[in-house]
């Protein structure tokens, strides 16, 4: 009955602010913008559709080819003694995947007695090296490695059928992370099964593989994460790395825990071991050696375990003990479990706000942070959700986010912080934190104070009921406010404001987050005025119709040439019709955003009402583009008129200023480099990590 009122009470509390947003969207877009956002949020979801594999068939043998690049980045190492059909399965399933990475394949005959040596030779392309006598694996690798020209070695067994896109997001990965040393991919099982995402090695020097047996397409196996080992079944390692650490140890010949041992010696180099979930590898197991620990090969697997935990008995003791709860056996490395929530995915080319999460996100991993993420609308959101699993971040959605309620109750308790974006949203999941996961500090991000901007929009509008739904929202945010552990506001102004609505509350500014760009275009690389936001944010819709109707024409009569862009995803019809004035293009979303602020001259803020910091002038200036800007855009931003910025708040001034900027190179490039100093010193990686940081000191007690 307790777990039915909690789920009824969710329900209720996630439905007032669904219909407090569709009155508003109602109330701005129209009724039927509004039911078409409704219908899209609203469409069924299907379950995870079945998991399809590219396995080859089994074909008799013709000579053929496979590729081989004259520059390879990649060499593939493959130890093959004897089982031609899987070796020639395997080879077919490489030159099949369509991978872009150039790469040779270098195939170490570990003295077969089957066809193998006979039949290698009719395969164009193929570099192959023969044992005298069968040496094992470790021996095999070593050879193969020797002969590589590649810079990244990836050892493969001849028993597995690599999947399209393998190669590329293994050797990927060294890119996107330049901390990994060794990158392992996830094993599946011909049936769809999951064999590994990445290994677990207990404090006794037993092992696992996390996963095995479950859905590889679930949340916990679907996110770049750090792992004791992967399976030297499908593994890549710098080729410069694998000379200095002496390639696979001999001392664990013939073979079993090479692996292991081989990533513990990684890690002692300073480097990191990452499971990569976008690397897809059907290994049949036990072709090679069987499965029987008492037979064969697979006998050394109990002697090199003992050899193994001698070598590693002091770097093991830190390890977790065998039957600890593999959730948190995945990631002991965490100094934090953290969960994030938010309205819906991230999608930083869309908005500003979307942009501060993302690099919110990238924080916490940066912090050594487990960080697990879900938004409210249950959805993955294709190429953004991705965005965040290669980050390192745990994305739950649907089919696997179901009733929150639930899911609190079951993962609840390995938190240790939780923080909820937007007081509608935090006010739906507050209560299940309390209760399922009372040992975790709950954060309100506030992302800005939507009262703040609505108490505004209200008085510019004149509008009675724009005031009233302002009162409401002013009320339900306070409440959050006060029930929450810690509020984070994104500027100094904000937090004042609370401070006095609220004496004695625990506010803190966390704020954007930039990086400044290495390389800025100059003066003369430069021309024309931008404006970027996104058109659902009603102070965007305002701004861009009063600088194209009232501000632009002023700029037009005394400087023609000029054009005005306009950019940001989600435009209404009343801002696409702008596109029909002289100079005024309106573009609407940019993906990629460097072309415009590399190439515009001025960067606008035009805003006439808001809260919160504007991430439009944040990124206009980490890429060295001076802004002009309204009273309202630059409130709470450390922002010096004349020096980082132009402030005016009427049209004719806000024309002179452009104009101003536009023509006279001293001062531009004044507010430029002043401009770049302020995201440094305010908005900066650095700024933030030291409030985070001291969030995750903190030991207070939970209300």
């Amino acid at each position: 009955m307790t777990d039915l009122l909690a789920r009824l009470e969710f329900a209720f509390r996630r439905a007032r602010g669904v219909l407090d947003r569709t009155g508003a969207s109602v109330q701005r877009r129209g009724l039927r913008q509004t039911v078409a956002r409704a219908l899209l949020e609203l469409r069924p979801r299907r379950g995870a559709p079945a998991l399809r594999l590219a396995i080859p068939a089994d074909r008799p043998f013709r000579p053929c080819a496979v590729p081989c690049a004259d520059a390879p980045l990649a060499s593939i190492v493959i130890p093959v003694h004897n089982h031609f059909t899987h070796t020639l399965a395997c080879l077919r399933a490489i030159d099949a995947g369509g991978d872009v990475t150039p790469f040779e394949i270098i195939l170490v005959d570990d003295a077969s007695s089957d066809e193998t040596a006979l039949r290698v030779r009719g395969i164009e392309g193929l570099r192959v090296v023969t044992l005298p006598s069968n040496q094992g694996f470790i021996a095999a690798c070593n050879a193969g490695a020797k002969l590589a020209r590649g810079d990244y070695l990836v050892f493969l067994n001849n028993d597995t059928a690599v999947q399209p896109g393998w190669l590329d997001a293994l050797i990927g990965t060294f890119a996107e992370h330049p901390s990994a040393g060794l990158v392992g991919a996830k094993l599946v099982y011909p049936d769809g099964r999951l064999q590994e995402a990445g290994a677990i090695v207990f404090n006794d020097g037993s092992a696992w593989n996390a996963g095995r047996f479950e859905d590889p397409r679930a949340p916990a196996w679907n996110f770049v994460r750090e792992v004791d080992y992967c399976s030297g079944a499908a593994l890549a390692i710098p080729r410069e790395l694998f000379e200095q650490l002496e390639g696979f140890d001999p001392h664990y010949a013939p073979a079993y825990y090479e692996d292991t041992d081989l990533a513990m010696r990684v890690r002692a180099f300073g480097l990191r071991v990452l499971y990569q979930p976008a690397s897809v590898v059907v290994h049949h197991e036990g072709v090679s050696s069987g499965t029987d620990v008492a037979l064969g090969a697979k006998a050394y697997q109990r002697v090199n375990w003992r050899k193994f935990t001698t070598r590693w008995k002091q770097t093991l003791d830190s390890h977790p003990p065998p039957g600890t709860d593999i959730r948190i056996a995945c990631e002991h490395r965490a100094r934090h479990r953290v969960l994030v929530i938010d309205a819906c995915m991230p999608r930083p080319d869309h908005d500003s706000g979307s942009l501060r999460m993302l690099h919110l996100l990238t924080l916490l991993r940066e912090e050594g942070c487990a960080v697990s993420f879900f938004a409210d609308n249950r959805d993955d959101d294709g190429a953004y959700g991705e965005a965040l699993r290669q980050l390192g971040v745990q994305v739950w959605c649907k089919p696997w986010l179901g009733n929150p309620g639930g899911w609190f109750k079951r993962h609840g308790k390995l938190f240790d912080l939780i923080i909820a974006s937007r007081h509608e949203i935090a006010a739906a999941y507050l209560r299940l934190a309390r209760r399922h996961a009372p040992q975790a500090r709950f954060v309100f991000d506030s992302v800005d104070l939507h009262f703040l901007r609505e108490q505004r929009e209200a008085a510019l509008a004149g509008s009675a009921s724009l005031a009233r739904k302002a009162a409401r929202t002013r009320e339900r945010e306070l409440k959050m406010v006060r029930r929450a552990d810690l509020c984070w506001v994104v500027s100094a102004f904000e937090r004042e404001l609370l401070q006095r609505e609220l004496p004695g509350a625990r506010v803190e500014v966390l704020s954007n987050l930039h990086r400044v760009r290495a390389e800025r275009a100059g003066f003369e690389a430069r021309r024309d005025l931008l404006f970027v936001g996104s058109y659902r944010h009603p102070p965007n819709v305002d701004a861009a119709m009063w600088m194209a109707r009232e501000v632009f024409p002023l700029i037009r009569a005394q400087q023609p040439q000029i054009v005005l862009h306009l950019v940001g995803p989600w435009p209404s019809p009343e801002v696409l019709a702008l596109d029909n004035l002289p100079g005024v293009r309106v573009h609407g979303h940019v993906a990629d955003l460097d072309a415009f602020m590399d190439g515009c001259r001025v960067g606008l803020a035009p805003l006439r009402y808001g809260a919160g910091v504007k991430g439009k002038i944040n990124l206009s200036m980490a890429h060295g583009q001076p802004v002009v800007a309204t009273p309202a855009a630059v409130e709470g931003m450390h922002l010096r008129d004349g020096e980082d910025v132009l402030v005016v708040a009427d049209a004719a001034a806000f024309a002179a200023a452009v104009l101003r900027l536009h023509e006279d190179r001293d001062l531009w490039e004044t507010l430029a480099t002043n401009g770049v100093a302020n995201v440094e010193r305010h908005f900066s990686f650095a700024a933030a990590r030291a409030v985070l940081q001291g969030i995750l000191a903190s030991r207070g007690e939970v209300e």
